[in-house]
Order: C-alpha cells, then structure tokens, then sequence
C-alpha cells in the first residue's frame, strides 16, 4: 500500500448539511485545512448555489478533491440515509435549517419542519447506521428568547419567542435524548450571533454594511430597519466554527454556550459602521414596521466560560473589528473607495 493510500485511509471525513451557509463555508475551509475529507449535502435548484465555497472551488473540479457536495434535502430521510450509509463520515455537523427568525413567523411550518424534524431525521440515521458518528447540533441563543436570567449560560432555561427558536429548541432536546438514550456522541453548540462579511444579506449586520456601499455609490439614499433597540452577543463567524469542531474533538459529548459575553445594540451597529464612513446615520435611517417581529427579542448576552474551561476556546475578534472588517469586505465588493477611518491600519 502507497504512502497516499494509506493517508487516504487515515484521512477523518465530515459531513456538513447547510454547507452553502455562512458557517458552512467556513467550517468547510477550516476542515480542509485540518486534513479532512469533507462532504456537503446541497438541496437541488435552479442555480447551484456554492458562492461562499469560491475559497475552496478548485476543489470541486479536482478529480483528487476532498471536498465533495451530493444532492439531498432535510425533508427526505432517503437522502440523508444514503449519503450517511455510503460515505460513513466520522462526524456530522448538522448547520442546515431555515436560519431567518423574521422569516420563521411567515414559514412556521417550514421552519419546524426542516430545523426540527429535519434534525430528528439526521439522529434517527445515524443511530440505525450502527456508525460511531460523533454529531454536532447546530442551537442557537434565540432559543432563550424573553430571557430569565442574564448572561445566559448552558443552565438557563430557555423560553422561545418564535417558530425558529421553538424549532432550534427541539432539535436541541433530541440531540440531548439521543445522547442519553443511546450513548449516541451527539453535541450542541449554542451559539450566539456570529457575524462576517458572508453573512446573508437579508440579516440586520450584513444588511447595514450593503446598504452603506450602496449609498456611497449615490445608488440609494435610505437604509429601512427594524428594532434599533435589540441588544445582541456578536462575534465572528470563523472563530465560531472552531469551537464547533473543538466539541467533537472532546472525549465525551456535552452542550456549550459559544458567545464574546459582550452586548451592543442594533443601533450601535449602525452608529459605528456610519462614524467609519464618515456619515450621519440619523440622516438615512428609518424605521419599518414589517421588519419587526410578533414577538422581540430584546437582550441576549452569553457566558462561554464552560467552552473556555474544557476546550480552550475565547473569542478573539471584538465588536468594533468585526464592524470594520464587514464594512470594508462590503465596499470593496462594491468598488467603493474606502474612506479614511477604514483605510487606516
């Protein structure tokens, strides 16, 4: 047997459903790194949709790659028993759901049907697989929704206040019952908002950075919000899908809170990334009324020093740097010269 063959043997393999997302991509990037042999399960459409992948895409046209996407969907347990039985990863990061809290209140039953029982599903095959899968369950911070207790840590209790944080808390449970009742090593990560310039467009942060771009290029001349007054825990999304595979790197499974323990406000945002350009965002601003929930978040701050004890992990990336590097990824995009708070060192 070859020295290639043999690395080929060795070689960890992971499977990353919500691969095209922005953690996806950049969980993607980091496992490639580390050596793995990385597989995507991608839903068919019109367009393939692989833009946040461009860092790795010569790997997708390499016969020798190791980044591999198949076709399949969170709603077909065909799909995903296929892919799982025939590639047999050694861990499963589950990322993929209808990921717009906003967006959950008009698809409640999307939203469940894919970020809960989407998750059951993926439990459900690994456990009749008979592989020793170790699991990780993407959870989220919304799920402390009207919080009890302030900052919120892996014993807060959680108390939705939407469908997607209704369905994240489900999905949360059942990895937990998986774990327990079968032994299965099955982890969630908790993670707080995490930020980066693949943020989606249609999420606040990414939201305030393009639409600045776009009014420095004289193309619009009002930026339309929502609750200026939510106060959020943001970090940096790379940083964040280290702590997930840290998780899966510990010899038992647990749950673990991933935040900067830091809280700014929706205005904040806004004030700072309109100070580096050198505007007065009073003047674009304004408030609609369709961006606002049913029901508001207001405050959600997390305490991560369980993650920090076990596995090391500490955010390094602040508020402040993580608005520069977005509104500078932004208007770069959009060949907008950057004025000079941005273009300082």
């Amino acid at each position: 047997m070859t020295s290639k063959s043999r690395a080929k043997l060795s070689r960890k393999k992971a499977l990353i459903t919500g691969i095209t997302g922005q953690d996806g991509s950049y969980l993607t990037e980091f496992l490639l790194e580390k050596g793995y042999e990385v597989h995507g399960i991608i839903r068919r459409s019109a367009s393939f949709n692989t833009e946040r992948l461009s860092g790795v895409q010569k790997d997708l046209h390499d016969r020798s790659s190791r980044l591999h996407l198949h076709y399949g969907d969170l709603q077909d347990s065909n799909a995903l028993n296929r892919i799982i039985l025939e590639h047999k990863p050694d861990e499963v990061y589950h990322l993929g759901a209808q990921s717009h809290v906003r967006v959950s209140f008009d698809l409640p039953e999307y939203t469940a049907e894919v970020g809960a029982i989407g998750t059951l599903r993926i439990l459900e095959t690994i456990r009749h697989s008979g592989l020793p899968i170790r699991f990780y369950n993407a959870a989220s911070s919304e799920m402390y929704g009207e919080v009890l207790e302030t900052p919120q840590n892996e014993k807060t209790p959680f108390n939705p206040r939407s469908p997607y944080a209704a369905a994240k808390v489900f999905a949360f449970a059942m990895t937990k019952n998986y774990r327990e009742a079968y032994g299965m090593h099955a982890s969630s990560g908790i993670l707080f908002n995490h930020e980066s310039p693949r943020r989606g467009e249609t999420f606040v942060t990414r939201k305030i950075t393009t639409n600045i771009a776009k009014i420095l290029r004289g193309e619009k001349d009002k930026l339309y919000l929502g609750n200026l007054e939510a106060r959020r825990d943001w970090g940096y999304a790379p940083e964040y899908v280290e702590a997930m595979w840290l998780m899966l790197q510990q010899e038992m499974p647990d749950d673990y809170v991933i935040a900067t323990g830091e809280v700014h406000s929706v205005r904040e945002f806004v004030e700072e990334a309109f100070r580096l350009v050198g505007l007065d965002w009073k003047k674009y601003v304004k408030i609609d009324k369709n961006y606002l929930r049913p029901t508001e978040v207001e405050l959600l701050k997390g305490d991560a020093s369980k993650a920090h004890q076990k596995f090391g992990w500490k955010p390094k990336i602040k508020f402040n740097e993580l608005v520069r590097c977005m509104l500078i990824a932004d208007l770069e995009r959009e060949g907008v010269a950057l004025p000079p708070l941005l273009a300082k060192k």
